[in-house]
């Protein structure tokens, strides 16, 4: 009974935040344009210094919102890398990143992805706004969502933090295939 249980508990974890196995096509350079705070430097992934007007400045202290606050919370995780089931800076998935960025601010969420996807109002991804969460079906065979990311920045394009189980915790844009095809919802929680 027990190894039972315990193979229900890691089924059921494994399921919360896994990602398929889909082939993807990522471009050779990648640069990151959304940074915690100023104090960093703004750099890209290879080392080279992004351009003032290619960062999102951050916003005064006297009038950020919650959803800045929680932004920046989330951002200061920019590089950890993926492990399952995470809540630290030694590593994190997908909901951990968000469970700890909403929980240092008292917005209490649910730990795996599928029933954070049950909290908040559905929205349309044109309203999105940043804080809103997006939720993504990662593998084509299971029938629940399994992988979820938070708004930082919206505009021409909408740009979500998430832990990847390949590149650790980033910045992706929802414009990317396979971001795109794999999109589901989104809520908004604030």
């Amino acid at each position: 009974m027990l190894k039972r249980t315990l193979y229900i508990s890691l089924s059921f974890l494994v399921l919360s935040c896994g990602v398929s196995k889909k082939k993807t096509t990522l471009s050779k350079s990648r640069t990151i344009t959304v940074n915690a705070s100023d104090k960093r430097p703004k750099v890209s992934v290879e080392g080279t210094p992004i351009k003032k007007e290619e960062s999102y400045k951050r916003v005064e202290r006297r009038s950020i919102s919650k959803a800045d606050e929680i932004i920046n919370t989330a951002l200061t995780f920019s590089g950890t890398r993926y492990k399952f089931g995470g809540t630290s800076k030694k590593g994190m998935d997908c909901s951990g990143l968000l469970y700890v960025a909403f929980g240092e601010h008292d917005v209490s969420l649910p730990r795996v992805s599928y029933h954070m996807a049950e909290e908040g109002k559905r929205i349309n991804v044109r309203n999105v706004e940043k804080g809103d969460l997006l939720f993504f079906k990662t593998n084509r065979k299971s029938k629940r969502i399994n992988h979820v990311g938070m708004v930082v920045a919206t505009g021409d394009e909408i740009k979500f933090i998430h832990a990847s189980s390949s590149r650790g915790v980033i910045v992706s844009s929802l414009r990317e295939g396979y971001w795109n095809s794999a999109f589901v919802k989104a809520n908004r929680i604030l």
